[in-house]
């Protein structure tokens, strides 16, 4: 496998964990109160996230997992605890009470750039799956060439998905609230079920079964 082919086998693997086309429908039922621009704008936040945990992580994540003792299965538990929090809130239509509409906007500037970087950058995009799949591509790569190659996909990724979920951002305006509401739930029970998946996952890697 030459370098082209490296990367390119590179961007279809993360492009597969990551699934921003899965990921878009979440970002609309986590913010169905928010402005097209305001999507945008923790669009942009999560990709920029997205680029630096991927890009860290592949080259020295395995180096820094050790260190601290954490291992891959904990860290997919933790991502599956706190993607189940979320999606119960969604579950329960959380983002639907007159209380998302407070006089701090301060408060609420600040809770945006939550959804931004925590739950949609990591562990909704960047989770442990792309995590541990980044570390593991980088450790295959032999040559600098390809390490190169790998971090140029991870870019092209974060890329890829900033316009995919650009467009689907700036799209919902044609949704109406009773859609919204109906795919705030239904993407609470879809996120739900990847959450415990998570755990199932961690548990099992540990061993514990």
């Amino acid at each position: 496998m030459n370098t082209f082919e490296y990367g390119l086998y590179c961007f279809a693997s993360l492009f597969v964990i990551v699934e921003p086309i899965t990921v878009a429908p979440m970002l609309l039922a986590m913010t169905p109160n928010d402005t097209p621009e305001s999507r945008v704008r923790m669009v942009r936040i999560a990709c920029l996230v997205v680029t630096g945990v991927l890009l860290t992580f592949a080259i020295i994540g395995q180096t820094i997992l050790s260190f601290l003792g954490i291992t891959i299965p904990a860290f997919q538990a933790a991502g599956g605890v706190l993607l189940l929090l979320i999606a119960l809130q969604m579950l329960q239509a959380k983002a639907d009470t007159p209380q998302r509409i407070t006089p701090g906007e301060a408060a609420a500037g600040a809770a945006k750039d939550d959804i931004a970087i925590s739950p949609l950058a990591v562990p909704l995009m960047a989770g442990p799956g792309a995590i541990s799949t980044s570390i593991l591509l980088y450790q295959q790569a032999e040559i600098w060439p390809k390490k190169i190659a790998l971090c140029s996909a991870i870019v092209l990724l974060a890329v890829v998905s900033y316009w995919i979920l650009r467009l689907a951002s700036q799209g919902a305006k044609w949704l109406s609230p009773l859609a919204l509401r109906l795919i705030t739930r239904l993407m609470g029970l879809l996120l739900a079920a990847l959450a415990v998946q998570f755990i199932f996952n961690g548990i099992r890697g540990a061993e514990l079964f």
